[in-house]
């Protein structure tokens, strides 16, 4: 019999997966999809280089595609337990 965290009383926490790719594909240059996740150190270089020189806009793009081609485990698994900032 498999348990999951709400047997025990666990909150579940949410998968962020499908706002953060609609954000980095849209916000991308602004960085707001890493803000989102809790990134602010790499929101804030984001935000810099899209402002800058544009470069931000094709993070986020290749982010976002990145994000919403995962599985929801995949996801949340790398980018919320792990916390792995770019790519």
């Amino acid at each position: 019999m498999e348990n999951t965290q709400a047997e025990f009383g666990a909150p579940k926490q949410e998968n962020k997966k499908v706002v953060a790719g609609i954000f980095a594909i849209l916000l991308g240059v602004l960085g707001v999809h890493k803000f989102y996740l809790g990134y602010t150190k790499e929101g804030v270089i984001q935000l810099i280089l899209g402002l800058l020189c544009g470069i931000g806009g094709l993070i986020g793009l290749i982010e976002g595609i990145i994000y919403l081609t995962k599985t929801d485990e995949e996801f949340y698994e790398t980018y919320q337990v792990g916390r792995k900032p770019w790519f």
